[in-house]
């Protein structure tokens, strides 16, 4: 299994909107809005690393609003 956390960007004021169609997608266990450098963190479960950036690079960039994500995958 891998743990990963997506850092996600928003366009201003689309976080909120964006947080229950990130939860919805395959893999997020949570997904929470923040203050600081991101506006959403997204906790990710997987069977593969290529499932991690699926949910990364096709599912949570494909929503509309979201400018930026970096992905940080768990090493313990």
């Amino acid at each position: 299994m891998v743990h990963a956390f997506i850092m996600v960007n928003t366009s201003a004021g689309k976080s909120q909107g964006l947080l229950e169609s990130v939860r919805g997608l395959d893999g997020v266990q949570e997904a929470h809005i923040v203050a600081g450098d991101y506006d959403i963190v997204v906790e990710v479960d997987a069977g593969e690393v290529y499932d991690v950036l699926q949910t990364a690079s096709g599912d949570v960039q494909g929503l509309e609003g979201v400018v930026d994500t970096k992905t940080y995958i768990a090493i313990d």
